[in-house]
């Protein structure tokens, strides 16, 4: 972090909105907080494997909450998540495997590319209803990202390469470390030592904590 920074971690998967909300919103304090703000693509399904967390909507009560909760923060935050009782199962039926792995790969080389990438794999999912599982999809989303069709090809086929997997694997753990147990897990390293916010609606929190 540079002098007088906090450092701000961003720990999210594209399968999570809330983790979308959490990215919209740093994005927009970075600009006004004196923090360094990093985004550390992880894997929620690792996270909720290894914690024994399960995904809220399991709970129907919880799920019934959640879409109400989803529509009333997407207006407040203006951020386009559309949100319906279908997406429970759609969630439940989509790994993010890849998609991490692809987004890993991108922090890797060329992370220029890491936020518009991660956002429009966001829009694909919460806002257009698509596929980002399929290898074409995410070759898809990488152009609408503003990745050429060279540098997607390539990434795409880093995806399967050991070291791509290795790091993804690494930053999960972090997470889990740092005593995430779902996403957005948001860690700032304030006073010497990390504090761990979980969820989208604790930034300011956040922001009282760190002195903002």
């Amino acid at each position: 972090a540079r002098m007088g920074r906090t450092l701000v971690e961003l720990y999210y998967d594209v399968i999570s909105p809330y983790s979308w909300l959490a990215f919209e919103v740093l994005c927009r304090y970075r600009h006004i907080w004196n923090i360094d703000l990093r985004f550390r693509p992880a894997f929620l399904g690792g996270i909720m494997q290894q914690t024994g967390n399960k995904p809220p909507a399991m709970l129907p009560k919880r799920g019934e909450y959640m879409l109400k909760d989803m529509k009333r923060m997407a207006k407040y935050y203006q951020v386009p998540v559309h949100m319906s009782a279908d997406d429970f199962q759609r969630i439940m039926g989509t790994s993010s495997l890849t998609a991490m792995r692809f987004i890993t790969a991108m922090d890797m080389t060329n992370p220029q590319y890491l936020e518009p990438l991660s956002r429009e794999f966001w829009m694909r999912f919460w806002s257009q209803h698509e596929d980002i599982s399929q290898p074409e999809n995410i070759l898809a989303v990488a152009r609408q990202a503003g990745l050429s069709a060279e540098l997607s090809q390539k990434t795409l086929e880093m995806v399967s390469s050991p070291t791509v997997k290795d790091r993804l694997k690494e930053t999960t753990a972090e997470a889990l470390k740092h005593g995430a147990f779902g996403m957005p897990a948001v860690v700032a390293h304030y006073d010497g030592k990390p504090h761990l916010f979980f969820g989208s609606d604790r930034l300011e929190l956040l922001g009282s904590v760190i002195g903002e």
